[in-house]
């Protein structure tokens, strides 16, 4: 992790810039913009305070919002890992996967889809992650704090199915027991094994397959805009999650 935020090379630009298909000519450089994305999730920068050296933050938030909703940030994502995983001498599409989730604080006049986590004490929302065993991102989602591990690891199971087509095996802990577990032998054809650490043992103690989930978290921690929950919308904050690990890879 580099410890300041750096502009894009050409060569990463590159490999982007073959994501997007409209080709016309434009009066804002969609580079700039990328770039501007980039620099708020990682000073945490308000889109009105955007620096000058970015187009007009109208602008950049016009296009976050777009490629957010067109998915161009997972599409991004997808495939720096997919190279990621190749760099290193792995198939494309992992076949083991590791599912966690982060509870996390909201900022003030959020209120779309946030909740309470009783057993935290944490108001705010719940990040979903499932990652392959190198700690890449395979599928992101986001809930109400409120929402049980078990429920909301649902809408992570067709998005592992859709970004990996070799899945064989689930890890995870004994938050997804019951129905969770059994839609994933019975519906997916998947194995799922199911750790804990023992109750006598105090702290953080790292468990063969999920340790990378919770190392994936942590990486979150160096971008500034991921330090609460800022989005008024669920997608907003999977798309800076999605920025987050596309900056991560690509440096």
């Amino acid at each position: 992790m580099r410890p300041k935020y750096t502009l894009l090379t050409d060569l990463h630009w590159q490999s982007i810039e073959k994501l997007l298909a409209d080709k016309r000519k434009r009066k804002y450089c969609l580079r700039n913009i990328f770039n501007a994305i980039l620099w708020v999730c990682r000073t945490g920068c308000q889109w009105r305070n955007l620096s000058s050296e970015f187009p007009y933050w109208q602008i950049v938030y016009y296009y976050f919002n777009k490629w957010k909703k067109n998915g161009f940030f997972e599409k991004v994502m997808s495939k720096v890992v997919r190279k990621e995983r190749m760099r290193q001498g792995r198939n494309y599409a992992p076949s083991t996967g590791a599912i966690d989730s982060q509870r996390i604080k909201k900022s003030p006049f959020i209120n779309i889809e946030t909740g309470i986590d009783g057993g935290k004490h944490i108001d705010g929302r719940k990040r979903h992650l499932a990652v392959d065993s190198l700690g890449l991102p395979i599928a992101i989602s986001v809930s109400a704090a409120d929402i049980h591990d078990s429920v909301g690891g649902f809408d992570l199971l067709w998005r592992i199915e859709k970004n990996s087509s070799r899945m064989k095996l689930i890890r995870t802990d004994m938050a997804y027991r019951g129905e969770f577990s059994d839609t994933v032998e019975q519906h997916y054809k998947w194995n799922i094994e199911i750790t804990q650490k023992p109750p006598t043992v105090k702290g953080f103690i790292p468990q063969t397959g999920r340790w990378q989930v919770e190392r994936s978290f942590a990486w979150l921690n160096f971008f500034r805009r991921l330090d609460k929950d800022h989005e008024r919308l669920p997608e907003s904050s999977v798309a800076f999650i999605q920025v987050a690990f596309i900056n991560i890879l690509l440096k």
